[in-house]
Parts: structure tokens; sequence; C-alpha cells
């Protein structure tokens, strides 16, 4: 039999086996919560069809992602392109709620066509879960380079008189924000706004096509999307949305905007990057801080000034408080036009 000396001996050895073997457990559970990572290839959704400014941003961002090893899985671009945004903005909400490693690109259209009438979507910022604004970038009204139209002034004058002689086009529905850029300036005209012909494309890219192959008289988009043609002598700008012109752009800097040529209007269309609603935390953690650290490097910024567009960085915060913003402005503008739902 054991001593009293002895057995007293192994109870305290087991005592502390058992506490060490607790503090070990306690040492070792952060490391069992390691921080999430991607673990597969990552898509990046534009919804739109290629060539327009949401396609840009998407093969903009996966280029960078990768040259500077921020992400270090493999990027895919996705377009979805229908309904000027809708198509793909509702098939992301509903079908990858949960995809952590799929994120969408969508514009000033994601948050008119969840507030306007005939909209057809059901998704709005409380759907999804917006990252953060990438960007901004100023309105244009184009023509083809030999259009008989040199100035927004007889551009307007035209279909003042006669609103159904001047035939629109632009990357989105009747009432996104491509459709709003022309109308804005077509109420400061006296314009019948509703006798107004505007066709509807998947993206600044097919309208920009309509536009050259003269199915179109004036093309309704944005800085970037239109830069490098107006480069090619392809087409000519009639104005710009800036509140001043873009002087510190070697193409763009000429462009007389709309407001000094009598028409009292300046916007933006802005772009933004969105995660799936119920991703997990840690994954909304990760994606805040790698796009963040993108937005921050040289090479992104170097892009933004090359395509014409504004550098602007608002995070998760900021960019819902943005949209929610956004949708009480334009639903009062809707309301104007009839168009609210």
């Amino acid at each position: 039999m054991f001593s009293k000396s002895k057995l007293l001996s192994v109870l305290l050895a087991i005592v502390l086996v058992i506490s060490l073997a607790g503090c070990s457990k306690q040492a070792a559970a952060p490391d069992d919560k390691k921080a999430w990572t991607p673990q597969k290839q990552v898509t990046l959704l534009a919804v739109a069809g290629a060539g327009g400014g949401l396609d840009m941003v998407a093969r903009t961002m996966a280029k960078i992602f990768d040259q500077k090893k921020i992400v270090t899985q493999p990027l895919l671009v996705e377009n979805k392109p229908g309904g000027g945004q809708v198509t793909g903005t509702v098939a992301f909400a509903t079908q990858d709620g949960k995809n952590d490693h799929k994120l969408m690109i969508a514009s000033t259209p994601f948050i008119l066509n969840y507030i306007k009438k005939d909209g057809n979507s059901p998704i709005g910022p409380e759907q999804v879960y917006p990252v953060a604004l990438l960007q901004e970038d100023y309105g244009v009204i184009a023509v083809r380079a030999d259009s008989k139209y040199k100035t927004l002034k007889e551009l307007y004058d035209a279909a003042k008189a006669d609103p159904a002689s001047v035939q629109f086009c632009g990357g989105g529905a009747p009432g996104t924000w491509d459709h709003l850029n022309s109308v804005l300036i077509a109420r400061k005209a006296g314009v019948d706004i509703k006798g107004m012909k505007y066709n509807t494309y998947d993206g600044g890219g097919e309208a920009l096509t309509a536009l050259l192959g003269g199915n179109a008289d004036a093309l309704t988009s944005d800085v970037s999307s239109i830069k490098q043609y107006v480069q090619a002598g392809r087409v000519r700008v009639l104005g710009v949305s800036s509140a001043v012109r873009i002087a510190e752009d070697e193409v763009m800097k000429d462009i007389p905007t709309y407001k000094e040529q009598g028409f009292d209007v300046v916007t933006t269309n802005w772009r933004g990057v969105f995660a799936g609603k119920d991703i997990p935390e840690p994954a909304k953690k990760y994606w805040a801080e790698k796009v963040a650290e993108l937005c921050n490097t040289q090479e992104w910024k170097d892009e933004l000034k090359k395509q014409g567009v504004i550098y602007t960085f608002k995070d998760a915060k900021g960019f819902y408080d943005h949209i929610k913003a956004e949708q009480i402005m334009y639903t009062e503008i809707y309301k104007e036009m009839g168009m609210a739902k």
C-alpha cells in the first residue's frame, strides 16, 4: 500500500498534469481561431457587360490584387449584364449571400433600380453588405465625331423643338443614372422629358457601340467609359457633369461643363464593391481590409487618373450612409418625374 506521503505526491502530480493541460488548451485557443483568408478562386462580378465602367473596375481590381499580392488566390472577372444591373444584382443577393469567395461591383443604378417604380429590383443596401465605395465618375453627353451637333445647346435645342427627333442611348434602363444624366439637362433646357427618345443597353460598352453604329444621335455615359474613344477621335464630348473643367486630365481638360453652357447640373456616378449579406464576420473584415489596402496603392490611384475618374474611398459604414442619402435624394426626383414606387 502507498504511504500517506507517496499518495499525496501522486495526487499533487495528477493535479499538476491537469492544470498544465488546461493552461495548454487556453494558450492554444487563439491559434484555433485563425483569421479568415480565401482558400480558392475569388470571383469579381461586374453586373454589366464587358467594356463599360463596372467591367473596368473589376479588371483593374483583379490586376492590382494579383500584382501587389494583396490577394494570393486566383481571381476571375465575371460579367452578368441585364436590366440595367438588376439581373446581376438580384442573382448575387439571392444566390451568393453566403459566398465569401465572391464580390459584386455595382454603381449608382443599384439604388435607383430599388426605388423607382419600374426598377424591378427588390435588392437594396440591407440585402447585401456594402464593403467600400471605390470611385466616382463624372457624366458626359457625347456624339460621334462626325455629328452635326457641336454643342450641348444645339443638341438640346433640337430636342426641345422635337423631342422625338433626337435619339439618346445609355447603358441603363429608364430612370437609371445614365438616363438621369441626360434628363437633368433636359429639365433645365425646357425639353418635354416624357417625349424624349432613349434606348437602353446593358452597360456603357453596348451603348457606345450603338452610338458608333449610327443607332443613336447622342450617348449619355461617364468619363471612364468614353475617354479612350475621345483619344482615338471616334467621339466628341459635348459636356461633362463636373463643377469645373477637369484641368488635370490631358484628354478631358478642354471639355466644357454642363454648368458653363447654361445648364446648372453637377452629378457623379459612384462605383463600389459589395459582399454577400450573410458571409462570416471574419470574411467581411478580410475584404474590408484588402479593398482598403488596394485603394491605398499608387497603382490604383494611377489607374483611376488614367481612366479619368475621381479617387473616392469610403469604408463599409461610410458607403452604406452614402447609399441611404442618395436613396432619399433620388426618391424626391422620381416623385417629381412620376417614377417613384
